[in-house]
């Protein structure tokens, strides 16, 4: 398991994280024909919460961010984004097993969204998630409270 740290992100972060984001999503997006740099920044700019968005570092390089916060029926998993460079090395599962721990010890649900022709589809499926919907280029995941 690859080792980590969270740390809180704050309004300062925005700039980066929408950088990391293009890096993280470029590919996929490119993929079902709605990549542009204007709308990655605006889709990110539209959601960042930096209350409850998490810097993943590992040592002192920003590896990627992850925000988990509060939704309608449990929590929401958003702006999960992996450095490219730091993925396809374990990462992205530690930093999932780590937040699923937090949502199963407070009996939580997870949701989430992912891009329809995204890797990360399977990536989700492995952890438990199953899909409750789909709407134009986006399938909804959610993943069942956990005593």
């Amino acid at each position: 398991m690859t080792a980590f740290t969270f740390h809180p992100a704050s309004p300062d972060d925005l700039e980066t994280l929408v950088a990391l984001r293009i890096a993280a999503l470029r590919e996929s997006l490119e993929r079902v024909g709605r990549f542009t740099p204007e709308r990655a920044r605006a889709r990110f700019i539209e959601g960042f919460r930096p209350e409850h968005t998490r810097l993943i570092r590992v040592g002192q390089a920003l590896a990627g961010c992850v925000a988990l916060r509060p939704g309608d029926n449990g929590w929401e998993i958003e702006h999960f984004y992996l450095d490219p460079a730091f993925q396809g090395a374990g990462l992205g599962g530690a930093v999932m097993t780590a937040l699923l721990a937090e949502a199963d010890a407070a009996s939580q649900a997870v949701t989430l969204t992912v891009l329809r022709d995204s890797d990360a589809n399977r990536f989700y499926a492995r952890f438990g998630f199953k899909e409750i919907g789909r709407e134009g280029v986006d399938i909804f995941y959610r993943r069942a409270a956990r005593a």
